[in-house]
């Protein structure tokens, strides 16, 4: 490996493979994730998955703790929607958390970044925020989109393929965009 420049928050570094290690490992400051969409079966385990293979690719898996959860209970405990989980096959990404509600008083603790998949999502996350703490770790996934213009994560569940499809267009497109954020913070 070698060193090809230096960040306020962490050392970059190259690999022979051309993957980029924004030093977070090295550093041991890890940052925790968790996307929240209406039930937790189709938008915000995508999430999680895709935001997994994009911290992957950068080396930086044990750099992030990653989760996912719904506003509402009613698949709790159920895997992901099965049209969601074959379309996020055919690009590689696996589906494995199993779907749970959002608990306020945990998870405002243990996550640094909130993510909400639509509107209505963020709008239920600030009503279940204790203080003012926990509404500035909310923010919405189209916020780290670089090449859609879309303003949500639309739900799929009763759609067809397309709507699966774009699902996770939008998520490549802002998993990346919330990588390169978190690595811009100090």
């Amino acid at each position: 490996m070698e060193i090809s420049q230096s960040w306020p928050c962490s050392v970059v570094v190259v690999n022979k493979a051309g993957n980029i290690n924004f030093g977070f490992k090295e550093s041991g400051m890890k940052k925790s994730v968790l996307f929240v969409c209406l039930g937790n079966i189709c938008r915000s385990p995508s999430a999680e998955a895709v935001f997994r293979a994009v911290v992957k690719k950068a080396g930086l898996e044990q750099a992030f703790d990653i989760d996912s959860a719904g506003t509402i209970a009613v698949h709790s405990g159920e895997p992901a929607d099965a049209r969601m989980q074959q379309h996020a096959l055919k690009r590689g990404y696996h589906l494995t958390s199993i779907s749970r509600r959002i608990h306020p008083a945990v998870d405002f603790d243990r996550f640094d970044y909130i993510i909400a998949m639509d509107d209505q999502n963020l709008r239920d996350l600030q009503a279940m925020a204790r203080n003012a703490g926990d509404v500035k770790k909310i923010s919405k996934m189209t916020d780290y989109a670089k090449r859609s213009n879309h303003t949500s994560v639309p739900d799929p569940y009763y759609g067809g393929a397309a709507g699966f499809e774009l699902v996770l267009d939008l998520l490549e497109d802002a998993c990346e965009g919330l990588l390169l954020h978190v690595q811009n913070q100090k």
